[in-house]
């Protein structure tokens, strides 16, 4: 189980240096437009490209620090045991349907866009769009390793005389 966790920390580690480099790039995106005059559409799209990439492949680190949204009127006061089945409850009813619909729906889509090797609409823009549309197959499938986690864990913590 240790190795599925680490899968997401290793890549929520390294997918939050994407933060650095956008800054940098919003940066010269900037200074370039509003001093120099010029505009870069392959910039302004990386910058979409990779804040996009950036919240998709995070989710699953997101999840693994239990950092989502959650409204937690009753979750936060709660006993652990009550956490517990909430968390195993909710990750099979509400969060397995939701991966398994988001990749049913995306696969196609992702495929699609490999098989063409789709590319911006725009005339001087990046012609690699197909790469930006692959993040929607990793973020189910890092959702799903996590997933599997919670549950995991959530079956352990109820299992457990300390609850």
């Amino acid at each position: 189980m240790n190795f599925l966790k680490s899968i997401n920390e290793y890549t929520g580690r390294y997918i939050s240096w994407l933060i650095v480099i956008m800054v940098i790039t919003q940066i010269i995106i900037v200074l370039s437009r509003y001093v120099f005059g010029i505009g870069f559409i392959k910039l302004q799209e990386l910058m979409i490209y990779m804040h996009g990439t950036l919240f998709t492949i995070a989710a699953g680190y997101t999840l693994l620090y239990d950092e989502h949204v959650r409204v937690d009127t009753i979750y936060r006061e709660s006993s652990l045991k009550y956490k517990n089945i909430i968390n195993l409850l909710g990750s099979i009813f509400f969060l397995l349907p939701f991966i398994f619909f988001t990749f049913y729906t995306s696969y196609p889509y992702v495929k699609r866009s490999w098989r063409i090797f789709e590319g911006s609409p725009e005339t001087s823009g990046l012609n690699a769009t197909y790469i930006f549309k692959s993040t929607l197959i990793i973020f189910p499938i890092l959702l799903l390793i996590q997933t599997f986690v919670i549950i995991i864990n959530s079956i352990k913590g109820l299992k457990s005389k300390n609850v």
